[in-house]
């Protein structure tokens, strides 16, 4: 079945290829911004919608995607030390928050485990998006949070203006003596572009504004862990490195563009430790991806344009405790979709197409072979619809998605003197989402927005099936095969205000969820064997169910304070809050904390500037055998000078100070956060030329 649904991913890729192609005249296309199908076609939404690209995006570029975006409001990032950086959403993660390279999933293993760090690289990145409502189900239906694309332009899908140009940029931060270099060549010349790029990073320890373990509250989570080992200043154990390089080429012509790309990753990362001085961790991450990529423009009478995606992955990673291989994750995924925009039927606007995956995921003890998550092979189809109109002054989204999941465990049945054939258990899933928003301009100065949204999602294999002890998280985690279906139902309601003296950004939210699906410590410990015991024990956590609430807003003012010959100066005021409870009144564990805050932007010329106070409220609402973590206020600056046509290239200058008042965080959202607080005062400099 496996191979079966690869040949038919295949099939799709080589089917829209443009089979015209050699007899097709050549066409210089104008160059476009490679963006998701959802924001070419549908520009105006009803929810919210956050982009980050050029200059913007240089400076806010971190470590990691959820570090990159963890300003943005109703965005945090779910840290794991300084190796790990994945988005929070309103308080969702994991799966909930499906991450994308070019409108393909990352199919690594970030969305299973909080320590596991994702391949989508974000020192690469032309441009961030994050979607919410709608046109979430072109890409999943159990995308609560959000979907976020990180679009990297590696198969080019227009004819450069050079036939060499490139981009080379150099960082480094004082808080972890990180160096990092990204390179970046492209051009073409003819009917065919081409794209290099790669980057390489190094770091030591992390430097941290007090010490490295809460004592207190490990206590309370880990209460038979003696910490003989607590550093001050620095977090051990924080260093990696990592090294990429990407290649890929497109033809492109007056039918459209194919292309073709490939990419090689490694990631070395350490696991802040314990501070029992008995184990040290690091996760050695190895990730090969190939992908397709094409697009016609107006190939049949109904269609304007046909897209097709095809991607392979080839993930593994060795937790590697004490020089010794432990927990070892693999996944090898096929992902397809093949999507069209119709010509405009009526007033409706909008596309529809299909999307197919198949994995291969196994989750081992490497020494012992003891299973952690069993080995599983699982499919996925999906179809879905986002459609536009406008009635008056109100455009409408309304979206569709059904999905059938199915996933095969490979069961090994002990007999005497041996062992069964391996038979196969089956779990099968229907998930159905749809989705529905309006936009209301009142005028040029007011808008409304309201979003509905259904969403569903299957259970995912570790939350069915996990039965083992896990390095990283130094934890024995359990699943639960009963798990059911999820099902959330969210609504948005939102207000613009654009005037000459201020803009205005209000959203409020409030989601039901039924069957919520969370991980969750359950107050136990036992035995790396996964049995009761009163000696060297570990936290168990168990996957469980029950309904939830998720509650909050996303505030931001903005008054123009001076424009003169000094420059222009903006005052923004922000704020975001999430709140979740199970049904029993219980807390939804390692949520965001209330934050606000105050930034000021200034430019001048090319000069930018900004500065950014931001307090975060403590959260007591830590969930079942978790830890409060205390309030903070996190002071960060940045400035960047560009200079435009410097002999022939574009040379942007930046720099930012981080966490200057050297402030020791411990992130609500971490699961590690008792054990790895958030980076101390640190400065990072940097250039990028651009030719």
């Amino acid at each position: 079945m496996y191979k079966k649904t690869a040949l038919l991913l295949a099939a799709v890729g080589v089917l829209t290829t443009p089979a015209q192609a050699e007899e097709a005249a050549l066409t210089e296309l104008e160059s476009v911004v490679v963006t998701a199908p959802a924001l070419e076609e549908l520009p105006e939404t009803g929810v919210p919608l956050t982009i980050l690209s050029g200059d913007e995006l240089r400076l806010k570029t971190g470590h990691s995607i959820g570090e990159t975006l963890k300003q943005e409001l109703g965005i945090s990032s779910q840290s794991f030390g300084p190796g790990v950086g994945t988005p929070v959403i309103r308080g969702q993660s994991g799966p909930r928050v499906r991450v994308l390279g070019n409108g393909i999933g990352s199919n690594d293993a970030s969305a299973l485990s909080p320590d596991h760090a994702t391949s989508v690289e974000p020192l690469l990145a032309e441009r961030i998006e994050v979607l919410r409502g709608p046109a979430t189900l072109l890409y999943g239906g159990g995308a609560i949070g959000g979907v976020v694309n990180v679009i990297d332009n590696r198969i080019p899908a227009y004819l450069p203006e050079k036939a060499l140009g490139g981009a080379l940029e150099q960082r480094f931060d004082s808080s972890s003596d990180e160096t990092s270099t990204t390179l970046k060549l492209e051009g073409g010349q003819g009917s065919i572009a081409y794209h290099l790029d790669g980057f390489y990073r190094d770091r030591g320890n992390l430097a941290i504004g007090g010490t490295g373990i809460d004592t207190r509250a490990v206590a309370v989570t880990d209460p038979a862990l003696t910490v003989t080992d607590n550093p001050h200043g620095f977090l051990n154990n924080s260093g990696a490195d990592a090294i990429s390089g990407s290649a890929g080429a497109s033809w492109i012509g007056a039918p459209g563009f194919a292309g073709v790309s490939i990419n090689h990753l490694e990631n070395n990362y350490g696991i802040a430790p314990d501070g029992s001085g008995e184990e040290t961790t690091r996760i050695a991450m190895r990730q090969d991806k190939y992908d397709f990529k094409s697009e016609l423009n107006e190939p049949f009478r109904f269609a304007k344009t046909l897209r097709t995606r095809l991607g392979y992955t080839d993930y593994q990673h060795t937790e590697i405790t004490n020089g010794e291989p432990g927990a070892f994750y693999t996944n090898q995924s096929y992902e397809g979709r093949l999507e069209l925009v119709h010509q405009d039927i009526g007033p409706l606007r909008g596309t529809v197409g299909l999307q197919a995956q198949a994995s291969d995921f196994d989750a081992i003890e490497k020494l012992s072979g003891a299973s952690i998550v069993p080995h599983s092979q699982i499919h996925s189809y999906g179809l879905f619809a986002v459609e536009s109109f406008d009635v008056g002054a109100i455009n409408y989204q309304l979206g569709t998605r059904v999905e059938q999941t199915d996933i095969q465990e490979a069961l090994v049945i002990p007999l005497r003197g041996g062992f069964a054939p391996q038979t196969m258990a089956g779990l099968s899933y229907t998930p159905v989402s749809a989705s529905a928003s309006a936009l209301w301009k009142l005028d040029d100065s007011h808008s409304f927005n309201l979003g509905l949204t259904r969403s569903a999602r299957a259970p995912q294999v570790q939350e069915l099936l996990s039965d083992g002890y896990h390095d990283a998280t130094r934890s024995y985690e359990r699943g639960n095969i009963g798990l059911r279906e999820e099902t959330s139902y969210n609504l948005d309601l939102g207000y613009r205000f654009k005037a000459d003296w201020m803009r205005a950004e209000f959203d409020l939210f409030h989601n039901w969820a039924g069957d919520y699906i969370y991980q969750q410590r359950s107050g136990r410990f036992v035995d790396e064997d996964g049995n009761p015991c009163v000696a060297d024990c570990v936290p168990l956590l168990v996957s469980g169910q029950q309904d939830a609430i998720f509650k909050g807003y996303e505030a931001k003012l903005i008054f123009p304070v001076m424009e003169n010959s000094h420059g222009v100066l903006d005052l923004t005021l922000f704020s975001d809050y999430t709140r979740g409870q199970f049904k029993d009144g219980s807390d939804v564990p390692r949520l965001p904390p209330l934050r606000y805050g105050v930034q000021l932007d200034h430019s001048h010329g090319k000069l930018i500037s900004y500065l950014r106070l931001t307090r975060a409220d403590s959260q007591p609402y830590a969930g079942d055998f978790e830890t409060p973590t205390d309030g903070y206020l996190l002071l960060n600056i940045g400035t960047q000078y560009q200079v435009k046509n410097f002999q022939g290239a574009d040379v942007m200058l930046f720099a930012k100070g981080n966490n200057l008042l050297n402030e020791n965080i411990r992130n609500a959202t971490s699961y590690l956060r008792n054990f790895a607080p958030e980076p101390g005062r640190g400065a990072e400099i940097g250039i990028r030329i651009d030719y």
